[in-house]
Parts: C-alpha cells; sequence; structure tokens
C-alpha cells in the first residue's frame, strides 16, 4: 500500500487549523478501535514514518488484556511493527473536542514491510487478492443495526431504552419503519449523516428497527470491499460518538435485551467481471441469477456452520439467535425472503446481488467479509449446486442447524480447512486463541439468574 502523501496530510492541515491532534486508529480482532493520539505537528512523520505498535494489539481481548495464548505477547518479546495510514482515513471528527480533532485509520506491516498476517485489514486483503487474480470485483453494501440507551441504569442495575427527546417519555414498545419516531430522534440521526458527511463516509437511509431505541443505518455500495469495511469501523465510531453528545449510549451488543430483537449486521455483495457486468444477473432475467450466484450461494451454505465463529465471536452473539426474531437458524436461501440465511433481494436485474443476513453487529467487518467472500470464493472455484431455494417461512420448514454454542462454533472454525487456507492458518491460530480465552474467562462469571434459579432450590 503506498504510504499517504505527507503533501495530503500537509494540506488536510492548511484546510484545518483547527485541528489539534489526530487520532491514529487500527482495529483489533473484536473490532475495537485501538492506537495512539499525536499532536498535529507529528502528522507529517506518521504518514512518511509510520508509527509503531506493539503486535500484540491483535492479542488482545474484550477487555484489554494480552492473551499470551496467542503467542503475540511476551513469549515474542511483544515487539513493535510498523503502522502506516490507509489513504483515504485522514478526516476531522467533529465531535470530539469541540471539533478540535481528527482521525486517520492505519494497518499494520511486518518488519520486512510485508502485511502483518494479524491485522484483520490484511486478512481481508489476501482474501480479495483471490478475486483480483480471477478478474473479478466485489461489490458491496454493509447495514449494521445499534440501539441507544440511557445512560442512567434502571433500579436493578440494567439497561434501559432512552427517554424521547420530543416528548421526554420512556419508550417501552415501538414500531418498524415509524417515521414518527424517527422524527422524534431527528437531531441525533441529522447529526450522524453530517458527520458522516464531513469524514467522506458514504451513508445512504437510516431506519427506526423494531425495539425501543433499535436504529439501522445503512452504507451505500463500494466497488471497494477494504473501504466499505473501513467506512463500517468508523461509523461505529462516529455512531458512538454522536450518541455521547445527545445525552445516550450506542450499542452494537447483538443482543443487549434478552426479549427484544439482536443488532445484525447484513451485507449484501455482488460480482463484476472486468468489463464491469454483473456476474449474478442473468441474461433471461431469472430472479435466482446466474450459475455463478447460485455456486456462490452454495458455497455461503456450505461453509457458514464453520463461519459461525466470526458471525458470533463473543459470549452475547449466541444469545441473538432464537426463533421468531428474524435471526436466520439454518442455512438457507431464497428470493425476496427474509425468513433465510441468504436473501436474493428483489429489484432491477442488473442489481442482483447476494444479501447475507447471519452475523451480529458486534462482528468484526473485516474479518466478516473476509469470510463470506471466502466462501464465495469456494463456492466458485467447487462449483457446488445449493438446495432448493425456499419458498415461504424458512422457520417452519427448516429445523435450526447452525450452533448457538460457543465452544462449538470455535471447533468447527478450527477444523475448517477451506476457511483457514483463505484467512490464513498463522491468522486462525491467533483468532482461535483469543477467543479461547476469553470463553475460558467468561465460563467463570456466575450470572444473577444463577443465584436466582439455583441457589436456595438445588
Amino acid at each position: 500500500m503506498p504510504p499517504l502523501p505527507v503533501d495530503e496530510a500537509r494540506d488536510f492541515l492548511e484546510r484545518h487549523p483547527e485541528i489539534a491532534s489526530i487520532d491514529l486508529l487500527i482495529s483489533d480482532l473484536n473490532g475495537v478501535l485501538r492506537g495512539k493520539r499525536i499532536p498535529r505537528e507529528n502528522l507529517e512523520k506518521a504518514c512518511r514514518d509510520g508509527v509503531n505498535l506493539p503486535a500484540s494489539v491483535f492479542a488482545l481481548d474484550i477487555l484489554g488484556n494480552t492473551v499470551e495464548a496467542t503467542g503475540l505477547g511476551l513469549s515474542s518479546g511483544d515487539g513493535d511493527r510498523v503502522c502506516r495510514p490507509v489513504p483515504g482515513t485522514l478526516m476531522p471528527s467533529p465531535w470530539l473536542r469541540n471539533g478540535r480533532q481528527a482521525q486517520l485509520l492505519m494497518t499494520m506491516h511486518d518488519v520486512d514491510e510485508t502485511p502483518y498476517f494479524a491485522d484483520p485489514r490484511q486478512v481481508l486483503s489476501r482474501v480479495l487478492e483471490r478475486f483480483r487474480l480471477a478478474g473479478l470485483t466485489p461489490v458491496v453494501a454493509v447495514e449494521m443495526e445499534f440501539y441507544l440507551v440511557d445512560r442512567q441504569r434502571d433500579a436493578l442495575g440494567m439497561i434501559q431504552p432512552p427517554c424521547s427527546p420530543a416528548s421526554g417519555e420512556r419508550a417501552s414498545h415501538s414500531q418498524l419503519y415509524s417515521i414518527s419516531e424517527l422524527d422524534e430522534y431527528a437531531d441525533f440521526l441529522e447529526d450522524i449523516h453530517a458527520a458522516a458527511r464531513t469524514q467522506g463516509l458514504p451513508l445512504d437511509t437510516a431506519l427506526k428497527e423494531c425495539a425501543p431505541g433499535q436504529f439501522e443505518i445503512n452504507l451505500i455500495h463500494c466497488d471497494d470491499a477494504l473501504a466499505a469495511c473501513d467506512s463500517a469501523v468508523l461509523l461505529k465510531r462516529l455512531i458512538k460518538g454522536v450518541a455521547l453528545q445527545h445525552g445516550f449510549e450506542a450499542t452494537f451488543m447483538a443482543k443487549p435485551y434478552g426479549d427484544e430483537a439482536g443488532n445484525g449486521t447484513h451485507v449484501h455483495i455482488s460480482l463484476l467481471d472486468e468489463a464491469g457486468r454483473n456476474v449474478f444477473a442473468a441474461e433471461d432475467g431469472d430472479p435466482l441469477g446466474t450459475p455463478r450466484l447460485k455456486q456462490a450461494v452454495a458455497g455461503l451454505l456450505e461453509l457458514m456452520p464453520a463461519s459461525m465463529a466470526l458471525f458470533a465471536p463473543n459470549l452475547n452473539s449466541f444469545r441473538r439467535f432464537q426463533p421468531g426474531l428474524y435471526v436466520p437458524m439454518a442455512p438457507t436461501w431464497g428470493y425476496d425472503n427474509r425468513s433465510v440465511a441468504v436473501r436474493i433481494p428483489s429489484g432491477p436485474n442488473e442489481a442482483r446481488r447476494i444479501e447475507h443476513r447471519v452475523a451480529g453487529a458486534d462482528a468484526n467487518p473485516y474479518l466478516l467479509m473476509a469470510a463470506l467472500l471466502a466462501a464465495i470464493d469456494h463456492g466458485l472455484q467447487r462449483r457446488p449446486t445449493p438446495p432448493p431455494a425456499i419458498t415461504g417461512n424458512a422457520y417452519d420448514q427448516v429445523a435450526p442447524s447452525l450452533t448457538n454454542s460457543w465452544r462449538q462454533a470455535l471447533a468447527l472454525l478450527e477444523d475448517s480447512d477451506a476457511l483457514c487456507e483463505a484467512l490464513g492458518r498463522e491468522f486462525m491460530g491467533v483468532f482461535l486463541a483469543n477467543r479461547r480465552a476469553e470463553r475460558d474467562q467468561a465460563m467463570q462469571a456466575v450470572s444473577k439468574l444463577e443465584y436466582d434459579w439455583y441457589l436456595r432450590h438445588v
């Protein structure tokens, strides 16, 4: 990757004399942004020479603890690697420090300047190379759901929906696609769009989801999958920051409330050939697309069970997989059908695409996209035939089969030669060690429910 030109950084600082410091950001395995903050006078040097961060940033669990089992901690000397700027991501952060803050996304390189194997962004880049060699360009769009919650907890110390900025009332129910509820949060949503325009993030639509305080923000489709995931990672930061400005917290937890819908990430994917033609669009207008679309679907369905640890990366992730809440429970597909895991949306034939509906909003966007594209490549290479497309309610026709066990999901991923090969076996060793260590720590915690149910009764 070419470095961010120093004159581009200099031009940015000239156009933004108000900027006092810049956050240098890199995504860890959980999608948490880590990094350093530098004063403005150090930006040109950071662009020219990069900045050092320890490789163990990819050994951190959700609490920021180094998982030594990854081999990236003290056993390796906890050494540094150079992080270089991602072109196009230097931008103001208007919600921070009264507009005096900026940010720049980074990606890690090894000591020999090759892409660092454990950086999720580099994992996706490696998968994309397969498509480049095949003369194919993925066109992708990311949709993410999130909840706004009150910064004050309820009497039991639990989260609760926010009070409406318009009425002051706390929502106890909600209506999907409600325009009136969008009106109530109009200032918050307008500030998100304003900040996204400032940052050049390609926002599309916002809609009210079905639970109190739940929203969805969609990004416009993009023929650069790395840039699309950059936008998704940065949009999460933006939404959380703007929410705090408005007195809320925003969460992308997969299942914040046990009895309400979870937060998902839906990914739309089509493929262009070297002439710019959508290879999923059938010449006869068949809504189920071309043979290559069916091969891609078959690949996604075949590798879906083994991909669950990437779609659902933590303890809370698996609570989202409950019947009746539009969460796929089995590898299924169909046309214009929201009960399936892989949906072929309706619309113009030239826009024929796949919508993948399984992952939670807590998934790392780079790793999610890498897994999906690896599965599509697997289908295109092996040319399997998918099962018949589902019509009607898939939940009534296909029994749940996707695991809701974090432990089993990790085992299935480890046993998948296709995913280990595509994402990199060295990376997979780090990821599995990291996730297993976090699971072991989570299993040591005893919940309030367990005390309520078992303390006196067994």
